[in-house]
Formats: structure tokens, sequence, C-alpha cells
């Protein structure tokens, strides 16, 4: 019987050829009690299950290590009180008990005194363009059929919105790309980067918001700083894990000679996996491009 011929998307093809820890990403626990459990959750790693996906996720290792101390119950065992998307990194908070749970995402707002992120961002191809050197974007986000966040636009009047604002700080603004330092008003899915997008600062990166940039083989967003009042303690805590010191480098360095990221190429693949090839990829001109609606150009499926 002749095999199904079937896709595979370039990004997830890529990263399982050359990411070294693809599949097999690990969590830093930073700090455990009784009640919550911080963690660094590295790029690639999903924060929680959603229906239909079995990928491996934070919250299943952290139950996988909870079982094996003997610690995992009904009553303590990991909860998500936030999430980060998969292929953002850096410090997120897990409840333990379902109480404690409830009582953080009741008083999130109030509790959390800092949540800071850092991205790089590609320049706007236009001067004018440009963000100052800080301010707010406060626009309404709505959501496309795969569930991707975007600032509608005109053509969009019946989209349902929700309200989005953003607060960024420029920490280094290179030639070519810019590391950005943001906090978040409100924590919509996708709010950094369709907001950063919307004034054309796409994330180096983001296959999803038409990046031409891909320097380091993952979305350049980090959620670098989280502090809280502990729900049950009240102790002042606070957790920083710093973004890699070579976004900064790259932003100062410039990139004038960008390689095409290898998800801006369209590929069918045959026979799974194993039989990966770039040999015949093609690369989508702009003419092609203008002609496929934002999900198309978002996702670059193939035909």
């Amino acid at each position: 019987m002749q095999k199904t011929e079937h896709y595979v998307r370039p990004s997830t093809a890529y990263k399982r050829a050359h990411k070294a820890d693809y599949g097999k990403e690990k969590i830093d626990v930073l700090y455990e009690d009784k009640d919550i459990i911080i963690i660094h959750k590295p790029c690639g790693l999903l924060s929680c299950p959603y229906p239909g996906s079995k990928m491996r996720t934070a919250q299943d290792l952290l139950e996988r290590m909870l079982r094996a101390r003997g610690e995992l119950s009904s009553g303590h065992k990991p909860l998500v009180v936030h999430r980060l998307d998969r292929d953002t990194s850096g410090v997120m908070m897990f409840a333990l008990n379902e109480p404690v749970q409830k009582k953080i995402m009741r008083d999130w707002h109030g509790m959390v005194t800092e949540r800071l992120y850092r991205a790089v961002a590609e320049n706007p191809r236009h001067a004018p363009d440009a963000l100052p050197e800080s301010g707010m974007i406060d626009e309404p986000l709505a959501q496309n059929a795969h569930h991707v966040g975007y600032v509608k636009n005109k053509a969009d009047d019946n989209a349902r919105t929700v309200p989005a604002r953003t607060h960024f700080k420029i920490i280094r603004r290179g030639k070519t790309h810019t590391l950005f330092e943001l906090s978040l008003d409100t924590g919509k899915k996708n709010q950094i980067r369709a907001h950063l997008s919307s004034r054309h600062y796409p994330l180096a990166g983001d296959e999803n918001y038409r990046a031409r940039t891909d320097p380091f083989g993952r979305l350049c967003l980090h959620a670098r700083t989280l502090a809280f009042v502990h729900p049950v303690t009240q102790e002042r805590m606070r957790f920083e894990i710093p973004e890699p010191a070579e976004w900064e480098e790259y932003v100062i360095a410039g990139d004038p000679s960008p390689r095409t990221p290898i998800w801006r190429l369209e590929r069918k693949y045959k026979g799974g996996p194993d039989k990966e090839d770039f040999s015949d990829a093609r690369i989508i001109g702009n003419k092609e491009m203008r002609r496929m609606d934002f999900i198309q150009r978002g996702k670059l499926r193939g035909k």
C-alpha cells in the first residue's frame, strides 16, 4: 500500500533536526513550598495540555516529579494559574492545590507586583514607524480561526475583540533589531507578539507574525521577572532569569545579511519526520504572499 503523503511544518522539521533537546526539554525548579512552585520553563515546551494534544508539558513534568517523590495526590498537584506560549521561555508559577489556585486566579492582578518580559524585535522598514523609547500600546485584540491574536483593521469591523494594553521600554536599539522590555496591564493570548507586530516590530523568530529573521532558531520572547505577594504567607517574593546574553549582542552588532528562515519556505514531506529534507523547498515570493490571507501568510501551509 502506498504511503499517504502528509505535511510537516517546516519550522517543526527544522527544530527536530537542529534543536538539541527537541521533545526532551527540562524545567528548572526555582522555588517550591506546599502551596506554590516556581519554574523556569524552556522554549519549546507547552505550559499545560490542551484538548487533543499528546505533547509534553511543564505541568506533566511537574506531575512526574511529584509522583516520583510519592507526593502527588488529588489535593497536592500542579495547577495552572497563568500560561506562557510554547516558544516563550521564562519564569512561571503553578499552584499546588485547588484553594490556592482559586485564590491566585482571583487576586492575580493584586498579588503580582512585577511581571517583565524581554524580546528581540525586527526594526520597521520605514523610519517614521519607529516607536519612542517608552510608551504603551493600547489596542484591543481579536483572534483568527487558528486562535492567533491580532490587532484588527478596518476590514475586520465585525471581529470580536478584548481590551489589551502593553507597556514597553527600549533597552537597546540596533540597526536591524531592537531589544524591548515589556509589561502587561492585561494578559491576553499572544498580546506582546500581536501588539509589537501591529507597530511593525515583529519578534525575531515569530512564524505567526511574519518575521523575516530567525537568528536563534526560536521565538525571541522571554518572561524575565515575576514578583508577587505569596498567596498564603503574604511574603514578598521575586524571581528573575535573564534572557540569553547573545540577544543584546546580536542587537548591538546588527544583522546586515539575515538568512531566510526555514519556515518561510514551503515543503511537502513524504514518509514522516525521518525523511526530512529541505533540498526542494521553494521561497515564497512577495507576489504570492500578497495573494494569501492572514492565516495563510502566518501558517504557510502546504498545498
